[in-house]
């Protein structure tokens, strides 16, 4: 410990003169007291002057502590299920292992592929459900950043089903592989793989493909079934043609009704084979009947009515209904709801649909309007509020169109939309186009190569959302435009994007209660997010929620909740499909919430159990360690322990004013009490 002086050191000798003034002004050589006394209480002011007086010059305290960080080997333990019993097994040399290292001096940490490290190897279990070797390593690095770790023990089989390999990355300590396991291929079939969409729709056709990859089975034969609540509703046969074989199998099956269908796929066992548990996958699929129907209501037919067919039904999302509305076929009543509704060349000049047309804006569902020929723009103006159009009948102008840049609600590429100024001509009607208001013009119209102000697609943003497009054409758009590009790319995802906005549904409940994920492991915790709003959707909190779970066989279960900015938990919940149901009293009505979600179990582990020591040597090569079979364990306990390796010494400098030490400032304050009570004890103040 020394001092730093901020200022120069010859203040030191005009402080202690301060000191000494002030304590010889203060105490008079003649005095009322001893002169032993009067010396003694002359150097307590001295001492408490002159360092009042030191501290003023802002010397700084340098103080330099030095730490010493014993070596640190880390046992980091594939606690995997594949590992398992093998594992197990070494405890007991482990625990010789870390005892010699303690011994030798060293500090022993454990790390599982948990990222929260253990605290004794008694605590360690094989059971965990996959393996993230990079992971594991990469929790080391984070956990023991800092420390002096000199060595770390990898215990593993090397088999990797998460994650990257840890060769592709680097460590800063070597790395010893403790091997366990047997690297003897297996007489065995597994499904390694099943891949389906996660989304289908209801009434459609949708594929499963399953990867088969069969070891010591050249020449034979297995069954792949595809089942449905232990209904089989499709089965083939592969034949493997060498040892090592993979052969992928197709199936179809029919998205039959709404929700999560849970299917499974399995192989069926051969004769000898060694793990039949990796013969079956379970996939789920979310069958929604979530398509957007779209009712196009014309006075005749048209060309652009069937470019617009084409471009809503390119989308599976899109479902197409069209009528024909004039005089002569008069409108046929229908229950079916729809969201959206595009209305060609209505109404017509006479507004001859108008009961028609009326009775199904009424139901609140958006329009989109598309000027023609017979459209009447009197009646229109009056069946919307998205824009105004002043022109007289049978008057009508030629014109191109041409991308407003300032337009960014539908994420659309303006460097794509440039396309739309070389295609041919709309025919608009003549005169003047007043947007009102919330509305947006996404196309302007050019006439002659000059741009004009006027609309020639607008889109209503407002509550009530709409669009108009003032010309007919669209269908030699999309023909120009697959001439010049051999696609049919930018009109159709002008319109597409169009229809999406329009016809996309606002959630308006007042309570949702959802998961916070599709899809939980067995071990997880089912976590259920709660939101109730009021009137205004502002978020509430207290109300009682009623929630049921319902599990595939129909069985129930019940809780009862208060919601709250925390989320609900459900534990223990077995695999496989659930429905839920939560009903809450929402500002003295009943509110309900329904949904489903998914418990997996997956058995990565069990896909593979054939040890794989070319990786775990290949990591030791890198990083400079050893490589070690589980036979070998007392060669790795001599080699660690007869390695002489010093500890790590640290030394930290900290500088420090002592005006901010507390201990100086009561040092002081007992002085001037000190003082003062020998004073007042001698008679004086």
């Amino acid at each position: 410990m020394n001092f730093v002086f901020q200022s120069s050191p010859w203040w030191i000798p005009l402080c202690l003169l301060v000191g000494g003034l002030y304590a010889f002004l203060l105490y008079q050589p003649k005095s009322s007291w001893s002169k032993p006394a009067n010396l003694a209480l002359a150097g307590l002011r001295f001492v408490v002057v002159s360092t009042l007086c030191l501290l003023l010059l802002n010397v700084l305290l340098r103080q330099t502590e030095v730490s010493i960080e014993k070596k640190t080997v880390v046992l980091a333990l594939d606690n995997s299920a594949s590992v398992g019993k093998l594992g197990e097994n070494l405890m007991a040399g482990l625990k010789k292992l870390s005892e010699s290292l303690q011994d030798k001096g060293y500090t022993v940490a454990l790390q599982t592929l948990r990222e929260t490290p253990v605290s004794t190897l008694d605590s360690v279990q094989f059971t965990q459900k996959s393996t993230d070797l990079s992971g594991l390593l990469s929790h080391v690095k984070t956990n023991l950043e800092g420390r002096n770790v000199t060595d770390v023990v990898l215990l593993s089989d090397g088999i990797i089903n998460r994650g990257a390999s840890p060769t592709f990355n680097s460590y800063p300590f070597p790395i010893h592989a403790l091997a366990v396991g047997d690297t003897t291929p297996k007489r065995d079939v597994n499904l390694k793989s099943l891949s389906a969409n996660q989304i289908a729709y209801l009434g459609n056709q949708f594929p499963l493909q399953a990867d088969v990859v069969a070891d010591g089975y050249a020449g034979k034969t297995a069954t792949v079934l595809l089942r449905k609540g232990g209904q089989t509703l499709s089965q083939q046969t592969v034949r493997f043609d060498k040892e090592n074989a993979l052969a992928t199998v197709n199936f179809t099956t029919q998205a039959s009704a709404k929700g999560i269908q849970h299917l499974t796929v399995e192989v069926l066992p051969l004769p000898g084979e060694f793990n039949t548990r990796n013969n079956r996958k379970d996939v789920y699929i979310e069958v929604i009947d979530g398509r957007q129907k779209i009712l196009v209501v014309a006075s005749a037919p048209h060309p652009d009515i069937k470019a617009i067919r084409s471009i809503i039904e390119k989308n599976d999302n899109f479902e197409f209904d069209f009528q024909i509305v004039n005089p002569i076929s008069p409108a046929q009543p229908s229950d079916k709801k729809y969201d959206l509704i595009i209305f060609h060349q209505q109404p017509d000049a006479f507004n001859s649909a108008g009961p028609y047309i009326k009775r199904l804006l009424d139901t609140g569902v958006p329009a989109f309007w598309i000027v023609a020929s017979q459209t009447g723009t009197t009646p229109l103006n009056n069946a919307q509020q998205i824009a105004q159009i002043q022109s007289q009948p049978g008057q009508v102008d030629k014109v191109t169109g041409f991308y407003n840049r300032n337009f960014t609600r539908l994420n659309l590429n303006p460097e794509t939309m440039e396309l739309l100024r070389r295609l041919p001509p709309m025919t608009v009607p003549f005169g003047e186009v007043k947007p009102l208001a919330n509305s947006e013009v996404v196309l302007y119209q050019k006439k002659n190569n000059i741009e004009t102000t006027k609309p020639l697609l607008v889109l209503n943003t407002g509550a009530k959302r709409g669009a108009i497009l003032l010309g007919e054409g669209l269908w030699e758009w999309r023909l120009e435009e697959y001439r010049l590009t051999e696609k049919q790319e930018a009109v159709d995802d002008l319109f597409t994007k169009i229809i999406q906005f329009l016809s996309a549904k606002d959630d308006k409940r007042k309570l949702r209660v959802y998961p916070t994920q599709h899809q939980f492991q067995i071990e997880d915790r089912v976590s259920l997010e709660t939101e109730i709003y009021n009137d205004l959707y502002e978020r509430i909190y207290g109300p009682e929620v009623a929630l049921s779970v319902t599990d595939e066989k129909g069985q129930t279960r019940k809780y009862t909740y208060v919601s709250s900015a925390s989320r609900f938990e459900i534990s223990n919940l077995p695999v496989g499909v659930y429905k839920y149901t939560a009903t809450a009293k929402v500002l003295g009505k009943d509110e309900t919430a329904s949904g489903e979600f998914i418990i997996r179990d997956e058995q990565l582990e069990l896909a593979n159990t054939t040890a794989d020591y070319n990786g775990l040597r290949q990591l030791s090569q890198q990083t400079g360690g050893q490589f070690f079979t589980a036979s070998q364990l007392d060669n790795l306990e001599k080699a660690l322990v007869s390695r002489d390796l010093p500890d790590k010494l640290t030394s930290t400098e900290d500088l420090r004013e002592p005006i901010n030490l507390r201990w100086i400032f009561f040092i002081l304050i007992t002085l001037l009490a000190l003082e003062w009570g020998v004073r007042k004890y001698l008679g004086s103040y």
